[in-house]
């Protein structure tokens, strides 16, 4: 189970893990509801800009991560077709040899 620290020891932080920003995400929202009994309230609306900004940092950085991960994929995927291009029987050798592998792991069972 995660292990969840309170908002005072946690801060939005570019090296965070997303288990932590959303973390830190549900602890903020968890505050704006617990002081959501007055509209006019001072602190209700402060802790609501809050929330949204912590929200929209952590969507930032997900949105961010995402695209950076989707992008590798897809460099690597291009690079890997070339090469098999290029070599089309490497690629019938590493088949072989992963067929190979997963069969004697298979086998054993």
């Amino acid at each position: 189970m995660l292990k969840r620290s309170t908002s005072s020891e946690r801060s939005v932080s570019s090296d965070g893990s997303i288990i932590d920003d959303l973390a830190l995400m549900t602890d903020m929202l968890e505050e704006v509801l617990k002081s959501s009994g007055d509209l006019s309230d001072q602190k209700y609306i402060d802790l609501k800009k809050k929330a949204e900004k912590v929200l929209h940092d952590v969507t930032n950085r997900v949105n961010k991560s995402s695209n950076d991960y989707y992008s590798r994929i897809k460099k690597t995927a291009y690079c890997m077709d070339d090469y098999l291009r290029e070599k089309p029987w490497h690629g019938v050798g590493i088949g072989a040899i992963v067929g190979l592998l997963a069969g004697l792991l298979l086998i054993n069972r």
